[in-house]
């Protein structure tokens, strides 16, 4: 909220008190030793934090006199001034920044201030150049400020628009941020009982948000607003967030459809009686191939023993087929469902972030 200048401050004004006659019309010139012994203007800069004279080797200020009387004050020095910065759509954002001076004693009756050539009296390095903002405007302007004990004051200003390089935050912010959010979709490709890869996937994506975040906001003013980055990474994590949602929803609507499908094969199933399987019953060890040729003879004609053996053969097809549908029907039912569920996502998900993009950047690039 604040930026550091260097500047040569140059004063222009006429005290004829100072006037010498001079036969070859030049003037001359001292160092800070007169300063102190004729009058300045008491300029200070309005705003200010810290603000101090160079003085290496010796303090930097000139004094020049011409015969006439015209006096030229020169300095070099280095503020830092307030910027009330609105950063709502940092890091998207165009600042306007302004130095101001003001006379500190002498009201508007007493002292007037103005610019000398207007916007042409400022004049800037085209070197100078900044890491995180491009300059785009140097300008002037002159009003009066009102102070209800002292009265009304001369006040210059130096406003100049500074344009956020967007590229480094492209770089540390956005790209990770989507990048991580696309990572989180990777778990809609990955089958649903491998727990072991989609939930560790999910909570690493969250916790990197979250670093993501953390690190954004702590070299950030404390502001109360919402900034535009602010934005871009909540909803990139919601996106996160959900995709861990989406598979706990997964999860608990498999566990429920098969439950459903094993209770309706149960309830299917044909009454056993408390017996075995007949297959089971058939291959049990405690008939022997003679056992089955001799003991089911006694009492029974050659006819009933072909009936009884036709009815085993049928009750043993009956039921394992009875036995096999239900479990077919369920694993089908169950993949549908799931299957579906991550089909659309793998549709949605990435359909909806692209929309938000799009309206992101559209919106905060203007």
């Amino acid at each position: 909220m604040d930026f550091t200048m260097t500047l040569y401050l140059r004063h222009y004004w006429k005290d004829e008190r100072l006037s010498f006659p001079s036969n070859t019309n030049q003037s001359m010139t001292f160092d800070s030793r007169l300063v102190k012994k004729i009058w300045v203007p008491d300029i200070f800069f309005v705003h200010s934090k810290r603000s101090f004279i160079h003085d290496t080797t010796m303090e930097n200020v000139m004094l020049r006199v011409h015969p006439d009387g015209k006096v030229l004050y020169s300095l070099r020095v280095t503020v830092t001034a307030m910027c009330n910065m609105d950063l709502s759509h940092f890091p998207l954002d165009t600042q306007t920044c302004s130095l101001e001076i003001e006379s500190y004693a002498y009201t508007d009756d007493d002292l007037q201030l103005y610019w000398k050539r207007g916007n042409k009296s400022l004049q800037t390095d085209e070197k100078i150049s900044l890491s995180q903002f491009l300059i785009q405007e140097f300008h002037t302007t002159t009003k009066l400020a009102f102070y209800s004990s002292t009265g009304w004051y001369n006040r210059l200003y130096i406003n100049f628009t500074l344009r956020r390089h967007i590229f480094f935050f492209l770089l540390q912010t956005y790209f990770p941020a989507t990048l991580m959010v696309m990572l989180s979709w990777v778990s809609f490709w990955i089958d649903r009982r491998a727990v072991p890869a989609r939930v560790p996937l999910g909570i690493t994506t969250v916790l990197t948000m979250s670093t993501i975040i953390t690190g954004v906001n702590a070299s950030m003013p404390k502001v109360s607003y919402i900034k535009a980055v602010d934005i871009y990474l909540w909803v990139s994590f919601v996106f996160v967030f959900l995709s861990v949602i989406e598979y706990a929803a997964v999860n608990y609507l498999s566990t429920l459809q098969e439950r459903k499908e094993r209770t309706q094969s149960n309830r299917q199933s044909p009454c056993m009686c408390g017996m075995t399987h007949p297959g089971q019953m058939m291959m049990s060890n405690s008939y022997s191939d003679m056992d089955m040729m001799t003991t089911g003879n006694y009492g029974m004609s050659e006819l009933n023993r072909d009936k009884q053996e036709q009815f085993l053969v049928h009750l043993v097809l009956e039921n394992e087929q009875g036995a096999q549908r239900p479990a077919v029907r369920s694993s089908s039912s169950v993949f549908i469902d799931t299957h579906a569920i991550d089909k659309y996502s793998r549709v949605i998900f990435p359909g909806a972030y692209t929309l938000f993009n799009i309206i992101y950047w559209s919106i905060y690039s203007q």
